[in-house]
């Protein structure tokens, strides 16, 4: 008897793995269990992804939904693993608690390197893990270096095709090879919740403004975060929209809507702010307001509205992010960097008409590459070619919002050393006087 544990932490995460059911991506086991986890600052003050708009529909392809913040309470489901020494015991734990016995088990989880992912392999050791992105994360590097027990057990990487052509590059350092999950079978699911009762303003063709908790989530100021609310506002009625649909982040902490609508009605347009008692997810509103524009900072979901549904969409607030985002290898640069990169701006109305950024995927490949090499060039050492041929042909005033000058200089890469020094950057003895030097000072990339 085969048990496979699906470990899921938002609604976005629990439609791919049902699209992934649906779609073949797994043989058949004797019983699917389905493990939601509660995460962020205060875990105990987010809605449960169960109590999401729809979620009946989707719990029909497991056995059993169980509860991982219930399984290690008093502990935080982010910061909490299980101690080498203790792991064996824990894992004797998860067993009689969730009526595992002796059987054998398969992990599904979203990135290994942290939070309740991290803890469900290392307590399981030696079980197959399969690892799965619903969102642009996956193009990004593995956010620090796993244990090598860990990495070598992951047989695949599962993901939606939000950038056509452009390959992941998670958990490459350990050969994983990605998978997509068919467009059809995301879509399919999508619908499947939209058909469901989902109470919606009628709104015929608004511009969808996504909102993202980034103050939350340590990534700008709440200042800043207010500011870009209403410069999505602003944007919008710029670009001739009249009726302006707010979905605040379902996961957030309570927004007031006094400021976006006092913004517009100084703007003469209409709107609508959603807040109902349940979350709905970001997908099933863009399926189901079919809206003329989607706005948003870097969400799935915005990803998804212009590659599954074929909508406008622009994005605001990308470069303010690539500006403040400290350390430069905190894990949002990816989706940040691929979003302004690939996704039209809000004040670029050409470009949102064409619904398109005139850039090719070979270019998107080696800016990630860049950007994933600088971010952990540790954990991808293989990344330094790559990384050297993109920055001397491509860095100039527009890719140069990527990058941080002391990050480069600091990794001995194209665009801080003169061309006629260039030589030096491949001597390995030289790396480690300047890497030793900014230590003694206490310097940070």
């Amino acid at each position: 008897m085969t048990i496979r544990i699906f470990h899921a932490s938002s609604p976005g995460a629990v439609v791919l793995l049902a699209a992934a059911i649906d779609a073949g991506c797994f043989t058949e086991p004797d019983r699917r269990i389905l493990l939601l986890s509660r995460t962020g600052p205060a875990p105990e003050a987010v809605a449960d992804v169960s109590a999401s708009v729809g979620f009946e529909r989707l719990r029909t392809r497991f056995d059993a939904v169980l509860s991982w913040n219930d399984a290690i309470d008093p502990f935080h489901p982010d910061g909490w693993s299980p101690r080498a020494d203790d792991a064996p015991l824990w894992e004797r734990h998860f067993r009689r608690a969730w009526d595992l016995g002796e059987e054998e088990l398969e992990l599904v989880v979203d990135s290994p390197h942290a939070g309740p992912a991290r803890a469900l392999t290392q307590a399981f050791a030696g079980t197959p893990v399969d690892v799965y992105a619903e969102g642009p994360g996956a193009y990004g590097p593995t956010g620090e270096k796993i244990p090598p027990l860990t990495g070598t057990r992951v047989r695949r990487l599962l993901h939606p095709d939000l950038v056509a052509g452009v390959r992941p590059l998670l958990l490459g350092e350990y050969g994983v090879e990605p998978r997509t999950v068919p467009a059809e079978a995301i879509t399919n699911v999508v619908a499947e919740l939209a058909d469901g009762e989902v109470a919606l303003p009628a709104v015929e063709e608004p511009a969808l403004l996504l909102g993202q908790d980034l103050a939350g989530a340590g990534l700008i100021p709440a200042a800043d975060e207010a500011g870009l609310r209403r410069e999505m506002v602003r944007g919008a009625t710029a670009l001739g929209h009249t009726r302006l649909v707010y979905a605040p982040d379902p996961y957030a902490p309570w927004e007031n809507p006094a400021a976006l609508r006092a913004e517009a009605d100084r703007l003469g347009v209409e709107l609508t702010f959603l807040d109902g008692p349940l979350p709905i997810p970001a997908e099933v509103l863009v399926h189901r307001l079919r809206p003329a524009l989607v706005v948003g900072c870097t969400s799935a979901a915005l990803f998804g509205a212009a590659r599954f549904h074929g909508l406008p969409v622009a994005t605001a607030g990308t470069g303010l992010l690539l500006e403040r985002l400290v350390p430069y290898e905190n894990p949002e640069r990816t989706a940040a960097t691929l979003a302004d990169a690939v996704l039209p701006g809000l004040g670029d109305a050409e470009a949102v008409a064409a619904r398109r950024k005139p850039s090719s995927g070979s270019e998107f490949d080696g800016l990630l590459a860049a950007v994933a090499f600088a971010m952990r060039p540790k954990v991808r050492a293989d990344l330094r070619p790559a990384a050297e041929r993109y920055l001397a042909a491509h860095l100039d005033s527009r890719t140069w919002r990527y990058f941080k000058r002391r990050r480069l200089a600091s990794l001995a890469l194209p665009g801080v050393v003169p061309a006629r020094l260039a030589f030096l950057r491949s001597n390995p003895a030289l790396r480690r006087v300047v890497r030793r030097a900014r230590a003694l000072r206490g310097g940070r990339g």
